[in-house]
């Protein structure tokens, strides 16, 4: 099954420095044919599309070669999904496989040889005890949806209808996923505090900070008089991804487990975006030894193709049948393609290897903090990494940390851009800048990688920095600092 990935071809030094103005444009003006009709013809709500003006047209590992002849290296990875990066062999071999046997492509529900292969690899991967006694619902094509299961799967197994969320979260798009989100306009679920060191809420971080947060969320729920009732269930992140790259301590996931476990409330943990080996663990819970009641897993799962299941403990399979159902929840060539890319990280040991490389690139990050004051503060776990981008002039005297700089980190994505590298903007404030590279990312590319950030940084803080009188007080509050623990 292991196959070694060639190392994809970096673009020309001269290239990689280009500016979107220096690029070259393909015969007839297709290029810039197919983004001019693409902003006629798709909504408004479109995304990536708008901070990523570019055209792929091949792809393989790190590097998207675009329509207009230029190459980046793809620190997006399809928000995570793509462990393996682009075109994996394994990946296309499974797929190819399942495409020459005459297989069916679509089952609704019924089992295949297909599916019970990948349900046996998913299961072989889980934590602690939970696959000695788990089930399985497979559910629509995205993650948004496996949360939808879950939220309605803990409902209907404990009879309450209350939830318990966290601030900063991010869980999906679809109605029950966007109330147990961070940005929900309506509060119908009860939000708690997510620990943070460098934007504590009660504004003294560290293990401190994350006490006070645990103990505010035992006293919640214990408090007769807090007009919170118990709850179906509690749903976290162990790293907060569009919330800004915050991993959750360690000794704060064991005390929601404990809390949890305590007052009969599952637990639910959402491992879309951290699972199959993201943060140097093949899934983020196992950092802290927590098994969770249920597991929200999509993305890398399909091995970049639509896949999203919950995993739960049997306990809990209350349902009915037909008590949710989806028509593509049976994705035959997802299935294989996840099947080969599960595998491939376990015996590769692609998980392990995340984690040794993903705190190199946070030392060599956490060293640009020391020279550039833009940076408040580099944090993640394994290859799930952020940076977030500060004014250390607007500081006021109150302030314990800079306030965020989203127009500079925008800055900072577009120079990235201009050379060669793709990264994305998240965070409350969408001022820190995320780096999710493949799984299979050699130390070369992780140097090309951060040696393009660098040379990104400096330009855009070059053009966005004022610069004042010597006599001009300069803020020094900042942190830089590697993964929670």
């Amino acid at each position: 099954m292991a196959v070694t990935e060639p190392a994809p071809a970096v673009a020309p030094a001269a290239r990689t420095q280009s500016r979107p103005t220096d690029r070259p444009t393909d015969q007839g003006g297709e290029y810039e044919g197919i983004l001019r009709r693409q902003s006629q013809r798709e909504s408004a709500a479109r995304t990536y599309a708008r901070s990523l003006p570019i055209v792929p047209v091949r792809a393989r590992g790190l590097t998207i070669e675009g329509a207009d002849g230029r190459r980046y290296l793809d620190c997006l990875s399809g928000a995570g999904t793509l462990a393996l990066g682009h075109n994996h062999p394994v990946v296309l071999e499974a797929i190819r496989k399942v495409l020459d046997s005459g297989a069916p492509l679509h089952v609704l529900d019924l089992a295949t040889p297909v599916k019970d292969a990948f349900t046996s690899e998913l299961f072989a991967t889980l934590p602690g005890t939970l696959a000695d006694d788990a089930r399985i619902q497979f559910c629509g094509p995205a993650g948004t949806d496996a949360v939808e299961a879950a939220l309605k799967l803990v409902r209907t197994a404990t009879g309450r209808s209350g939830l318990l969320a966290f601030t900063g979260a991010y869980h999906g798009m679809t109605a029950g996923a966007l109330d147990a989100s961070g940005g929900a306009s309506e509060v119908r679920v009860t939000r708690l505090p997510y620990p943070q060191r460098y934007r504590c809420p009660f504004g003294v971080g560290g293990e401190r900070g994350a006490e006070l947060a645990a103990r505010w969320t035992e006293n919640l729920l214990d408090d007769p008089k807090s007009g919170v009732t118990t709850p179906a269930g509690m749903i976290v992140e162990a790293v907060q991804g569009e919330g800004g790259v915050i991993p959750a301590p360690d000794d704060w996931m064991r005390r929601m487990r404990r809390i949890t476990a305590d007052r009969s409330i599952p637990l639910v943990v959402d491992e879309v975006q951290t699972g199959v080996g993201r943060t140097g663990a093949f899934w983020a819970v196992e950092h802290s030894g927590v098994v969770p009641d249920v597991m929200v897993l999509s993305k890398a799962i399909g091995g970049s193709l639509p896949l999203a299941v919950i995993v739960y403990r049997s306990e809990l399979d209350a349902w009915e049948p037909g008590a949710h159902a989806g028509t593509f929840r049976g994705n035959q060539l997802a299935m294989a393609a996840g099947t080969a890319t599960l595998a491939y990280v376990r015996e590769n040991k692609l998980a392990e290897r995340a984690g040794i490389l993903g705190d190199r690139m946070l030392g060599r990050l956490q060293g640009l903090a020391s020279a550039h004051p833009c940076v408040g503060e580099v944090r993640g776990r394994g290859l799930m990494i952020g940076v977030e981008l500060v004014d250390p002039d607007a500081a006021g005297p109150d302030d314990s940390v800079p306030p965020p700089a989203p127009t500079l980190a925008l800055a900072v994505q577009q120079e990235c851009l201009a050379r060669g590298l793709i990264v994305e903007l998240g965070g409350r404030h969408s001022a820190v800048v995320r780096f999710l590279p493949p799984l299979t990312l050699t130390d070369e590319q992780a140097t090309a990688v951060l040696d393009r950030f660098a040379d990104a940084l400096a330009a855009a803080e070059r053009a966005h920095t004022p610069h004042p009188p010597a006599s001009r007080r300069v803020t020094t509050p900042r942190h830089a600092s590697g993964p929670s623990h």
